[in-house]
């Protein structure tokens, strides 16, 4: 699955292994988690691997821990059955909003996947109860003193408040990640911002529909 928000394209695939980790095992529970990636050239300048570094930064661990954490919301394990579920998220191009668009495009992937384990009647329970809602997310800010949806990198370096908004498709919200960058926020623009995610979450819910039935 390949999801573009304006220049940022993330690739999200899904993976899907009979088992779970041994931690698991004999609960009856599935597992999904995600790993996040950049490629060297995503961004203006390169960036080595980190494969190469032999480290993974605090950056990557956030952003994957995210990605999983946002999925785990709208599946119910234990429906899984004891199968596992690996997103793998890797940034082609990035231009601000990489954490969101790859939350988007993973759920897209995840998808997929169940609908592949239902096909092979691998599921312990019913598809439809597997992934009971749809998850989005984009990000806000105020540049200028104003509402930004989608923010691209260079609204996002100058944005006062930079927020990351990850919404179910009935406007429930997952997560709320809000930063004052350059000044403190008025409640009153905290509630337009968290207003203007929801909307864009609910044009990103339509959009996901449209590519699953594709």
């Amino acid at each position: 699955m390949l999801v573009e928000f304006g220049d940022t394209r993330v690739l999200c695939t899904a993976s899907v292994t009979e088992g779970v980790p041994r931690w698991r095992k004999g609960s009856g529970l599935g597992w999904v988690t995600a790993e996040y990636a950049m490629l060297p050239r995503a961004t203006n300048t390169r960036g080595d691997r980190e494969s190469v570094k032999g480290k993974v930064g605090g950056r990557t661990q956030e952003i994957s821990r995210l990605i999983g954490r946002s999925l785990r919301a709208c599946i119910d394990l234990k429906a899984l059955g004891e199968n596992s579920i690996v997103l793998d998220c890797d940034v082609l191009q990035a231009d601000g909003g990489t954490r969101t668009a790859a939350i988007t495009g993973a759920y897209v992937a995840l998808h997929d996947a169940v609908t592949w384990l239902a096909d092979r009647k691998s599921l312990a329970g019913k598809p439809a109860a597997v992934m009971h809602r749809s998850i989005q997310a984009v990000s806000v800010g105020l540049v200028s003193g104003e509402p930004r949806l989608d923010l691209m990198y260079a609204e996002d370096v100058a944005a006062e408040v930079d927020m990351n908004v990850v919404c179910t498709g009935d406007g429930d919200f997952v997560e709320v990640q809000g930063t004052g960058e350059a000044n403190v926020f008025r409640r009153d623009q905290l509630d337009a911002l968290l207003d203007l995610g929801v909307l864009g979450c609910t044009e990103l819910a339509a959009a996901q529909q449209k590519a699953l039935a594709s």
